[in-house]
């Protein structure tokens, strides 16, 4: 698997808010409809873990993998989303100390 390829892969696992979610200069709008959206998308996937989850325990679930998938899905999903927030945070407070 070539590089490209291996990217292409890894964007389409991603959520798709945060995949191609460009800003107009100074237009914030856009980009807090990406982090609401991204967020969104981490509740929906991790109730889709949590039912998958308690379907496992109950022994209604037959195929255990797909638990698993949605439990890392929403962790991996999780992590990101925690980094674009810290990254955003390390942002506006490198601003405020260029202010001071």
């Amino acid at each position: 698997m070539d590089a490209v390829s291996g990217i292409s892969a890894l964007s389409s696992a991603l959520p798709t808010s945060l995949v191609g979610a460009s800003t107009a200069a100074g237009d914030g709008s856009s980009f807090a409809a990406s982090i609401t959206g991204a967020v969104d998308e981490l509740r929906g996937l991790q109730s889709e873990a949590d039912a998958l989850k308690v379907a496992a325990v109950t022994g209604d679930l037959n195929d255990i993998h797909s638990a698993m998938i949605a439990a890392t899905r929403a962790s991996v999903t999780l992590e990101l989303v925690a980094a674009v927030r810290n990254k955003g945070v390390d942002a506006f407070t490198e601003i405020m100390r260029m202010q001071a």
